[in-house]
Order: C-alpha cells, then structure tokens, then sequence
C-alpha cells in the first residue's frame, strides 16, 4: 500500500509542478520530453527481458510502476531542467550530474527500502551513468530542434 501512495505521490507532484511551469517553454521544450520519456519506455521493456529490477505483484502493477516514473518525475524533469539550464551546457551538466546523483545514490534506495521496486541486475551506478547517458544524448536532440525551428 506504502508504495502505491508513494507511486501516485510521485504523479501528483509532477503534475502539479507543472501547473507554475511557463507554457512558451511547455511548447519549446516538449519535443525533448516526449523524446526522453520515450528513452526510458525502451530502458524498461529491456528491463523485462534483462530484469534490471523487480516490481513485486502482477504485469499491472510492474506496468503501472513504469509509466508513474516515466510520465511522471522523468516527463516533468526534463522540462524543468531544460527550462532552467538550456543554452548553457556545463550548467545543464551540472544540474543533470547532481539530480543523477541525488537520484541515483539517496532517492533510489529509499524506494527500495519501501518496496516499489528492487534492483536485480543493476544498481545506483548503472542508474547514474544511465541518467548521464540520457542527458547527453536529450541536449543534441534539443539542439536539433531549435535549429530546425530557426530555419522552418
């Protein structure tokens, strides 16, 4: 029950930072958010073949775990990182480089502990350099967009 309210916690909370978030940068930087969400929709369907980590309970409730992380922190998180650091790029990797940690090292063993999910085949180091790996390659593909906005 804990990590079902601590799942729909997480939801509410995205959203309703959402509700301060600028709608000229909803429009700017959407795109990239749809584009990592959908990054992190692959790392979990690998995650059922190469059990990275374990929802206990059925299909559903594994499934229902995924899109809350997904559409939820990871869809709001972008958009605030890239509303607060786009155009200057070591601000953007440092911001990314400490949520990572802070994520990866403090967060992600707390949701463990409170069972909404448990690391099999990975652990806080492989999150942390995933989440690095996701920025590096999200900053390209909003620069590709602004370009191409530029020019259209």
């Amino acid at each position: 029950m804990l990590s079902w309210m601590i799942r729909i916690g997480l939801l509410v909370i995205s959203f309703v930072s959402l509700l301060f978030y600028p709608a000229k940068a909803l429009h700017k930087y959407f795109p990239v958010s749809l584009f990592t969400s959908g990054l992190v929709l692959i790392m979990c369907s690998l995650s059922f073949r190469y059990k990275f980590w374990m929802v206990s309970g059925s299909i559903f409730k594994r499934l229902a775990n995924d899109l809350t992380f997904v559409f939820g922190p990871f869809f709001a998180g972008t958009l605030w990182t890239f509303h607060l650091t786009f155009g200057k790029f070591w601000r953007y990797v440092t911001v990314n480089a400490a949520l990572s940690i802070g994520v990866s090292f403090l967060v992600n063993p707390l949701l463990q502990r409170y069972n909404v999910y448990k690391f099999v085949n990975f652990n806080s180091a492989y999150l942390f350099l995933t989440y690095m790996g996701y920025a590096l390659v999200i900053y390209p593909y909003q620069l590709l967009i602004k370009d191409r906005k530029k020019k259209a």
